[in-house]
């Protein structure tokens, strides 16, 4: 049998784990279904096979799931509380216990008008966890609403008409509760989806005429003109063809400072154009604009299931038949000495109470879904719960230096010229050999002599001498420019001159010699510098306890010159792909856990060997989306020690949840020992386990970066 093509649909109403489990069972059941995924933390679905939007929603007709097309643009809010039938039912079902509560105290507990009242609340109430709950009975499925529903029918059933009402109303404002905070959980990746407008400003041309017209982003091709006007967003990927301005990036790439675009930029969708017109030639559909990735591997994400999630799936898996037989223990074993079954029956339906694994559930998901979507928000795109556990138990980092430590472009830093030259003389003769070089001293070079308006001239007769340098006739004179041994074999070179490229070399920068055929007129020292952000980087991860280690095929000189200043833990250079390879697996049998930092395109081998592969400049680089574990999108290394903070206080918060999800109950079921556990104590033991769980995930939406 072929696989049809896979349909994808958004999900509102979704606040439950266990219930995106019984939804998506429930949509394999259906016989034109193929294949189905339903990821809850991005409250997004999968389908490969035939089945229609109604299919769909009465398969999540138990929980009020709807159902939406994730190509519509406009996306449907989720009912607001106080429109959503349950919780309507809920405040009628509160209503009557009211009512209840006053005829006990006027007229005695147990009275007939009471019982009768609460009975009312228990239907008006409970009908949406009962409905499910028989279904369930039937279908031998035992999940919260199953155990709730035996729960306050066996509560009715022994007399406690009071606690059997209160239980129903507490358990829907529990789930009330819990799809708030859930919705509070996906804001993050919600907001993403809203930031790139549905429409745009394209130039249309007829012969001479041009005019604007209002289009679709989904009907934009690539090679359209944008038109995009100070204080709107840019609805499309593209560059830059006309126009000045600066770009606020910040959504895509966390980026505080603003950005100047001017002709040959780059540009995002979703972004704010802020001073200037621009006009904007399209390079991408908008399926596969840096946003819309960005969307589609952020909601994947949250699919993957992270190492504790599966923990905790599966112990919750014989968890629940566990409560049930401990329950069926408690109600039956005591009475047969004590005959007090009324009693112990009310303890037994207490411990299926108490025992809901609803907190548990989730307590591995609102986390990974909430710091997931909290690092988007900062430009830090994380492509599963499996590296965001990871990150947080790394003990050591490598680096590629080249675009990573360094700003990967050569520059010149220093300029001795021989008397009487001048620098400004020194780099007219030098720039104008080097206008017709390819190497990347030559462009560093050109590139100050440009920054300090400097011309150079025409070059006569252009030579390169592989290996050793280039010479061109310059103004009539012949000038060499090259490594300081191949100029010494054309003129003499005094020891001062070469006490200052000896020193030059040893901080790890590489001196270019110029000459006449009859005289020495200067050196110039160029180095790739350091970004200004590595030290206090470098300096922040030794804080956190990490082992630095830079990985560089550059020469050992200048990569121990660099490592000094830096202060890394380890510096290894002259490394070819396949040594950066082995240098990760030797760092892993040493320190277990270890990532390795790069641009996403070099050293491909290394970064996806590493425990966790980090490219930098995810933004700029499609490569850098699709390989890297975890991508930088903004080209800037102190976002790592934000990630990594983010990373371990995830795992911190995952591990108290699981602690306060077992923690209470273990408390609310050692009360049966002296017979203390009631049906009130059970439910706000459930209920608040559920929520601080919520709530302590939700605090990862504070961490941010320093």
């Amino acid at each position: 049998m072929t696989l049809k093509e896979q349909q994808q649909y958004r999900l509102q109403n979704l606040s439950c784990a266990s219930c995106a489990a019984k939804f998506e069972r429930n949509i394999r059941d259906i016989s034109t279904v193929q294949e189905c995924q339903v990821n809850f933390g991005a409250a997004k679905l999968t389908v490969v096979g035939d089945a229609t939007i109604e299919q769909l929603e009465q398969a999540g007709a138990f929980d009020g799931i709807k159902v939406v097309k994730a190509s519509d643009r406009i996306i449907k809010k989720s009912v607001p509380f106080y429109k959503r039938k349950e919780n309507i039912l809920a405040s009628v079902s509160l209503l009557f216990i009211v009512v209840s509560l006053y005829f006990s105290f006027s007229r005695g507990e147990g009275n007939t008008v009471s019982n009768w009242l609460y009975l009312i609340a228990i239907v008006i109430g409970g009908i949406g966890i009962f409905k499910v709950g028989f279904r369930n009975l039937l279908k031998f499925e035992f999940d919260m609403k199953t155990l709730m529903t035996i729960a306050i029918i066996g509560a009715a059933i022994i007399g406690e008409w009071q606690e059997a009402a209160i239980v129903v109303f507490l358990f829907a404002v529990s789930e009330a509760l819990e799809a708030y905070s859930m919705n509070k959980a996906r804001q993050s990746i919600e907001g993403l989806m809203d930031i790139a407008p549905p429409v745009a400003l394209i130039k249309r041309s007829h012969g001479d005429h041009h005019h604007e017209v209002e289009v679709s982003t989904a009907d934009i091709a690539i090679g359209d003109i944008l038109i995009v006007k100070p204080g709107q967003k840019i609805a499309m990927d593209g560059k830059v063809i006309g126009g000045i301005s600066t770009v606020n990036q910040a959504p895509i790439t966390g980026e505080s400072t603003p950005v100047k675009k001017e002709k040959g930029s780059e540009v995002f969708a979703g972004t704010l154009n802020e001073e200037g017109a621009l006009e904007i030639v399209v390079t991408k559909r908008v399926e596969d604009t840096t946003i819309a990735k960005i969307i589609h591997l952020v909601e994947e994400a949250q699919a993957e299931k992270a190492p504790s999630q599966q923990f905790v799936d599966k112990f919750a898996k014989y968890y629940t038949p566990a409560i049930m037989l401990v329950a069926l223990l408690v109600a039956v074993i005591p009475p047969l000495f004590t005959g007090e079954w009324s009693q112990w029956i009310y303890q037994g339906l207490a411990v299926l109470v108490v025992g809901c694994p609803c907190a548990l559930v989730i307590s591995t998901p609102v986390a990974i879904v909430t710091a997931i979507g909290n690092a988007a928000k900062q430009g830090v795109l994380i492509k599963g719960g499996v590296y965001l556990e990871e990150l947080g138990r790394i003990k050591a980092i490598a680096f590629d230096k080249t675009g990573t430590l360094t700003k990967g472009q050569p520059e010149v830093t220093d300029i001795i010229a021989m008397d009487p030259i001048t620098e400004g003389a020194l780099l007219i003769a030098v720039a104008t050999v080097e206008k017709s070089s390819q190497h990347p001293l030559a462009r560093a070079i050109l590139a100050k002599a440009t920054a300090l308006n400097i011309e150079p001239l025409t070059p006569f007769e252009f030579q390169s001498v592989t290996g050793k340098g280039a010479y061109a006739t310059v103004d009539g004179k012949k000038i060499y420019a090259g490594s300081l041994q191949w100029i010494e074999t054309i003129v003499p070179i005094n020891e001062r001159i070469k006490a200052s490229s000896m020193q030059f070399s040893q901080q790890g920068k590489s001196v270019i010699a110029v000459s006449t055929d009859s005289q020495l007129l200067g050196i110039i020292a160029i180095a790739d510098q350091l970004r200004k952000e590595s030290k206090q980087v470098i300096q922040n991860l030794r804080e956190q306890g990490q082992q630095t280690i830079m990985l560089t095929g550059d020469a050992e000189q200048t990569a121990k010159a660099i490592g000094s200043e830096l202060q890394l833990s380890d510096v290894r250079a002259s490394l070819l792909p396949e040594h950066k390879l082995e240098a990760i697996k030797e760092l892993q049998q040493k320190f277990d856990s270890v990532a390795m930092v790069g641009d996403g395109v070099n050293d491909a081998p290394a970064l996806a060997s590493a425990s966790v592969g980090i490219a930098m400049g995810g933004a700029g680089t499609d490569a850098a989306l699709e390989t890297a574990d975890i991508a930088l999108m903004a080209d800037d290394l102190r976002k790592l020690p934000y990630t990594i903070r983010l990373s371990q206080k995830t795992l911190s918060i995952i591990k108290q949840n699981i602690i306060f999800a077992l923690g209470l109950k273990v408390i609310a079921l050692l009360l049966v020992i002296p017979g203390w556990l009631t049906l009130w104590i059970a439910i706000f033991a459930d209920m608040g386990a559920t929520l601080l769980v919520v709530f302590n995930s939700l605090r990862l939406l504070q961490v941010a970066k320093k």
